[in-house]
């Protein structure tokens, strides 16, 4: 008998410590929502950064569209034209040099064709297109659509 009651607290203690572990789960998850908040001024430092590298290059018609909350893809989207395929591919180029060098790590594609070039630094994707190509695809107008609301039922 008392085998199985020594047998029975043991379980019970193990209980107990598996009851304590999603408790101690749960601070570090309010941890990583609190790091998250915190990183709104790095987002808009890195949009900054994005936009003025952009305008350096003498990109045009540069648009940013803040989705923090609508998508879990980034938090800005950045929209702008270059002049012809040389020049989406070196603004392009030129945004993932800019932004190796202030330690974030960036990829890039479309840089050969020229036509769309795409960088995603993270939190910020950029889109570089030539004006024809930006008209086709509108990307500004699919993303600038406000969400809509849910309808209330009676």
């Amino acid at each position: 008998k008392t085998a199985k009651k020594t047998a029975a607290k043991r379980t019970a203690k193990k209980t107990k410590k598996k009851v304590a572990e999603p408790a101690a789960k749960r601070k570090s998850v309010k941890t990583v929502k609190k790091a998250a908040a915190k990183k709104k001024p790095e987002v808009s430092a890195l949009l900054k950064r994005v936009v003025k590298s952009l305008d350096d290059d003498k990109a045009d018609d540069i648009v940013s569209i803040d989705l923090a909350g609508r998508s879990s893809l980034c938090d800005a989207l950045v929209v702008a034209s270059g002049h012809s395929t040389r020049h989406v591919a070196s603004c392009a180029q030129h945004l993932v040099e800019r932004l190796k060098a202030a330690g974030y790590n960036p990829r890039a594609d479309g840089l050969a064709q020229g036509d769309w070039a795409l960088v995603d630094a993270g939190d910020v994707i950029v889109h570089v297109f030539r004006p024809e190509v930006r008209t086709y695809y509108d990307i500004e107008g699919m993303w600038s659509v406000a969400e809509p609301k849910p309808k209330r039922r009676k």
